[in-house]
């Protein structure tokens, strides 16, 4: 479904989507309450939802619009202003699974389709995945017959880790993960003292908002890593926009750089540099958190912080709207826990007062 109150970028929104044989416009709407109304009648699987519209606005509705799409992702086509990024942030950390910015007149070419096809297809396959996971489970619990072992990062994790208290955790997320990020932080209490760094695939103008916002879900300072930052206890540092966030150690601290070199992943900023960085600077004190997004970004660094020792968690299938980034985490076999945000912020927790919890995937 489309949602925008130009009717100029409807007409394009559908014809591009159109010229992919795989999807469908199940309908158009000028309104958030017209879309509402739609969605209750004919569910969507993916809706581009324009937030700055006249009437009850797209970012006031999200919350019916997720509703009524009954499991449908939202990918918001936000506007370059200073607004349209405020409004964006707070509608991803709503439950918005991404976000395309919308671009300037002549903008919508054939790159720009590419993009946005790319995005709704991957959002719609992760929703199928999602249905066909559930059915599946369905048929399990009805089957009597005996079920062979689930996959090893379906089953409860065994686990021997270092008594050591990690000196830092380190976040990675992209789609959906700005929502699953904001449940995380909340479940730490005030007086939870580790620094934590976070790379979030945003555009580079929406990071400082994103910071303002992470600051409130958590509150406590959240700053930016531009070359020299220090990372501090009780302090969130977050990558810019525009560089992958590097730490190196300078005698007892820990310090942030920014480095534009290429990441496989291809992602700017990627989760892969910081790991990989954070794998060499402190050895088996890590803590890494992969959240929700696509691709692979966030695999191979997972994989070097647990040769030096280090740990890494990953948010679940379930409660992920890609499990794209966590799932190659877990399948590879690097995750000791694979869990919603809320218990995974419970082993952060437990972590911090240097003993492990009891929780399991």
């Amino acid at each position: 479904m489309i949602v925008d109150d130009s009717l100029t970028v409807r007409t394009i929104f559908k014809r591009m989507v159109e010229s992919d044989g795989s999807m469908a416009i199940i309908g158009t709407a000028s309104s958030a309450e017209r879309a509402i109304a739609q969605l209750a009648k004919t569910p969507a699987d993916v809706v581009l939802l324009d937030l700055e519209m006249p009437g009850v606005g797209g970012l006031k509705a999200l919350p019916d619009i997720l509703k009524a799409a009954q499991g449908g992702q939202v990918l918001v086509v936000s506007s370059l202003t200073q607004d349209g990024a405020e409004h964006t942030v707070s509608a991803l950390s709503m439950g918005a699974a991404d976000t395309m910015l919308k671009p300037r007149p002549g903008g919508f070419n054939e790159k720009y389709r590419a993009q946005l096809l790319g995005k709704i297809r991957a959002l719609g396959e992760a929703l199928a995945r999602k249905e066909v996971g559930a059915q599946q489970a369905k048929d399990t619990a009805a089957d009597a017959a005996p079920l062979a072992s689930p996959p090893l990062w379906q089953q409860p994790a065994a686990r021997t880790i270092s008594a050591r208290r990690p000196e830092v955790i380190a976040i990675g997320a992209s789609t959906g993960g700005i929502h699953a990020l904001n449940i995380l932080m909340r479940g730490l209490p005030r007086d939870f003292d580790l620094p934590i760094l976070v790379t979030q695939h945003l555009p580079a103008s929406f990071i400082p908002v994103f910071a303002r916002q992470i600051e409130m879900a958590c509150d406590r300072p959240a700053v930016i890593a531009e070359d020299g930052t220090l990372i501090r206890s009780g302090t969130v540092t977050i990558a810019t926009g525009h560089g992958h966030m590097v730490v190196s150690r300078k005698g007892d601290n820990l310090v942030a750089n920014t480095s534009s070199k290429p990441a496989p992943s291809g992602c700017l900023p990627s989760v892969d540099p910081m790991f990989a960085s954070l794998a060499k600077a402190c050895g088996d004190r890590v803590l890494g958190v992969v959240l929700s997004g696509m691709g692979r970004d966030g695999a191979q660094g997972a994989r070097e912080l647990v040769a030096a020792g280090g740990r890494v968690i990953a948010q679940d299938s379930e409660t992920s709207a890609v499990w794209g980034m966590p799932g190659a985490v877990a399948k590879a076999g690097l995750a000791s826990l694979v869990a919603s945000p809320e218990i995974l912020a419970r082993e952060m927790l437990a972590a911090a007062r240097n003993h492990t919890s009891s929780s399991a995937a």
